[in-house]
């Protein structure tokens, strides 16, 4: 049974930082792109960033713009880990945040496969 699960949620100040982290179990984690995804309350679910598989070479990244220059997605494949390091973090950050696992190399929420539980993001002003 694949299990994704987040942590390191938590209430910050603005201009603070976060590392979230997804352990990942169930699956081959190295076999797939590895994505993170935020929902803020009467919103719909949107994409943050993505990392690739590693056939060999570098990985890949692709980040939204909204957090280009603050946001850094990373993977430890022999965790089964994926993180993000956010910095910079402002109050429109807010939200909760999933990772999720998908066989493409995509920013589309329904390409991803499996998905965690989320984990709480709060910046206060």
């Amino acid at each position: 049974q694949v299990q994704l699960v987040e942590s390191g949620g938590e209430l910050v100040q603005a201009g603070g930082s976060l590392r979230l982290s997804c352990v990942a179990s169930g699956l081959t984690f190295s076999a797939y792109t590895m994505g993170w995804f935020r929902q803020a309350p009467g919103k719909e679910r949107e994409f943050v960033a993505c990392i690739s598989r590693f056939p060999g070479g570098t990985y890949d990244t692709d980040t939204t713009d909204s957090v280009k220059g603050r946001f850094t997605i990373d993977r430890d494949n022999a965790k089964n880990t994926l993180y993000l390091q956010m910095n910079s973090l402002k109050p429109e950050d807010t939200a909760v945040y999933y990772c999720a696992a998908s066989k493409s190399f995509t920013s589309k929420v329904g390409e991803y496969i499996y998905w965690g539980q989320g984990t709480q993001v709060t910046v206060s002003s």
